[in-house]
């Protein structure tokens, strides 16, 4: 394995790490900037109150969402192992 099939597996496995934690944080950070607007507006000062909303929202972005991650990370997987004998070498 060379430094050129280092970099080429280092990078394909940030981009699809990165494709499939997009959705649950991006999510998350709306719901999160949201609630603090909320707070924000009525004076409520409370630090608990985003984490509720924050996990019905990334619970129905799994659920929407997650055959298409566990497609993306299937296919990655698969991928690496049907040409390891490609990495080794």
């Amino acid at each position: 394995m060379n430094e050129d099939m280092v970099y080429f597996l280092g990078k394909e496995t940030i981009k699809v790490a990165a494709m499939i934690a997009t959705p649950l944080l991006l999510s998350s950070l709306v719901i999160g900037l949201l609630v603090s607007i909320f707070q924000a507006i009525t004076q409520i000062n409370e630090a608990t109150l985003t984490f509720i909303p924050k996990i019905l929202i990334i619970a129905i972005v799994l659920v929407l969402l997650g055959p298409w991650m566990l497609d993306e990370m299937t296919r990655f997987t698969v991928e690496l192992f049907d040409n390891i004998a490609t990495y080794v070498r």
